[in-house]
């Protein structure tokens, strides 16, 4: 018999407005096994999850828990029976230490009443280095990385003896170089006998980590596959229901006629008293895509947030076809051709409690067709809307609904739609498919390729590095705030080579390779 920890039978969720979350899930997980669960968003996973970790409960079917039906009213259910989750937004208070967040909520006493501090830190500092995660448990959370806070996190799971622990989107805010690490510590959970279920999109990191691999689709379980026994392409194909595109070359047409659209030169930045950008000087041209690769964190954001006006540069200047938009507004940016899919689509991309409509329309409604005078034409906006939902392919019940109401995918589609009507003369996408489904990211990589080859220039900022390689014409590497290399051949890209240059091993000399220049 199978030394199953957790097993799902028959597992329904159905909401009270009528919407099936989850349809009959059968799933049975290993004790010692790293089991992932792959779909697209509003596949069912995270609705699946939150029915493990209790935060949300079954309409139907059974679960058992080492042997035993269990059902878990609320999280800190789960929590005591040795289930743990890390959510790929960290609930973690800035102002605490690590130690602190560690024991929240089951701190060791002095006297039976007060927190025995001195406690708390020598048992999670000997957690931290029992796991060898190199944490200094005295430090503050916002003193701490990334890659570190994610460690606290986990860190909180095993504190309260976690056997099963739920991670979701993992590897989404990390660099290569705390990937690499966080794969390593999995690998011993496992040894250890944890049994941990990953959340991914990213396919060649489930392949590449997991024990065994169960696919969802349409909030139904699609079948649960040996990691060794399945490609990435059958994979991929499973997840969408069809062939996934895994290049984009032949997409690629000649523009006629290139001239330069976004001209930036000597940007630069400092922000408390530390330089955050050198003296940036690139340019785009109409019909192609620049794509800025870098680990995160040096200055591809604060590039973006300059470009668009969204923050204020000590010195520099940029320009749109021509005209110098340094000192405008970001209004009269836009104005001037300039379009903006920002990194984080709920902050920055939409206003979560308005409409499809109103976020879809909200950078041109002043469109002389779509109003009279003071009033809208409201007939014509949702028109419009119903044709930028059809287009973009947003699974949504109707244009009125909230925005926040929809998946992560979709909600990514009303904001490149937006972006993509406004016809704009230089796009500027930021991690465009960044925690999204590959279904919804490759439709995006399309639109964006389509736009190019209308003569739009793109600036493309990723984390991801195939992706960078994947759609662009040349390729720009920042490190350190400041352009390191410059790569203009896509037939001689190669990520390695792109890697050493991110992390600063490599550099080119100032004007070789035409560093920063088009």
């Amino acid at each position: 018999m199978e030394d199953y920890i957790l097993e799902l039978s028959q597992i329904n969720k159905v909401y009270g407005n009528g919407v099936v979350a989850n349809r009959d899930i059968n799933i049975s997980f290993r004790k010692g096994e790293i089991h992932s669960i792959v779909g697209e968003n509003g596949a069912g996973k995270s609705t699946l999850m939150k029915i493990i970790f209790g935060i949300e409960q079954a309409s139907s079917g059974t679960m058992r828990y080492k042997g035993k039906e269990v059902t878990f009213s609320g999280s800190m259910e789960a929590i005591e029976a040795g289930i743990g989750m890390v959510h790929q937004h960290f609930m973690l208070i800035p102002s605490y230490t690590a130690a602190d967040s560690i024991i929240l909520g089951n701190e060791p006493k002095k006297m039976k009443i007060f927190t025995d501090h001195k406690t708390a830190v020598k048992r999670t500092q000997e957690l931290s280095d029992q796991y060898q995660f190199g944490i200094d448990v005295t430090k503050k959370i916002s003193d701490l990385s990334v890659g570190e806070k994610q460690k606290v996190e986990i860190l909180k799971t095993l504190y309260r003896n976690a056997e099963v622990i739920i991670l979701d989107e993992p590897t989404s805010v990390l660099t290569p170089q705390e990937t690499e690490l966080l794969f390593r510590q999995l690998m011993h959970f496992k040894e250890t006998g944890h049994t941990i279920l990953f959340i991914s999109h990213k396919l060649n990191e489930v392949k590449r980590i997991s024990d065994r691999i169960t696919i969802m689709r349409n909030g139904s379980g699609r079948g649960t596959y040996n990691a060794e026994d399945i490609s990435l392409e059958e994979m991929a194909r499973l997840i969408v229901g069809r062939e996934v595109a895994a290049d984009y070359s032949h997409l690629r047409r000649e523009v006629p006629e290139q001239k330069t659209i976004l001209e930036v030169k000597d940007l630069s930045l400092t922000q408390n008293g530390v330089p955050v950008l050198d003296k940036v000087s690139f340019s785009v041209k109409s019909g192609e895509i620049l794509g800025i690769a870098g680990v995160q964190g040096n200055g591809q954001s604060e590039l973006i947030r300059c470009i668009t006006g969204l923050i204020d540069y000590g010195s520099g200047t940029v320009v749109v076809d021509g005209k110098d938009i340094t000192h405008l507004n970001i209004h009269d940016k836009r104005q001037s051709g300039l379009a903006y899919i920002p990194e984080d689509r709920m902050e920055d991309g939409s206003a979560g409690a308005a409409s499809i409509t109103d976020n879809a329309i909200s950078t041109f409604y002043e469109r002389p067709d779509l109003n009279k005078g003071p009033f809208l034409k409201i007939k014509k906006i949702q028109e419009e809307t119903e044709m930028l939902i059809d287009k973009f392919s947003v699974k949504a019940k109707s244009a009125r609904q909230r925005i926040d109401s929809l998946s992560g995918g979709n909600i990514q589609k009303v904001v490149v739609a937006r972006e993509y009507h406004a016809n704009p003369k230089c796009l500027i996408a930021e991690q465009p498919v960044h925690g999204i489904d590959i279904g919804s990211a490759e439709f995006i990589h399309i639109q964006l390729i389509e736009l190019r080859n209308q003569g739009a220039g793109i600036l493309l900022v990723s984390a991801d590095i195939n992706e960078v390689i994947n759609l662009s014409d040349r390729i720009l590497v920042m490190y350190e705030g400041k352009i390191a290399g410059c790569f203009e051949d896509p037939a001689k890209f190669d990520e390695k080579e792109l890697g050493l240059y991110m992390l600063g091993v490599k550099r080119q000399e100032e004007g070789a390779g035409g560093v920063g220049h088009g």
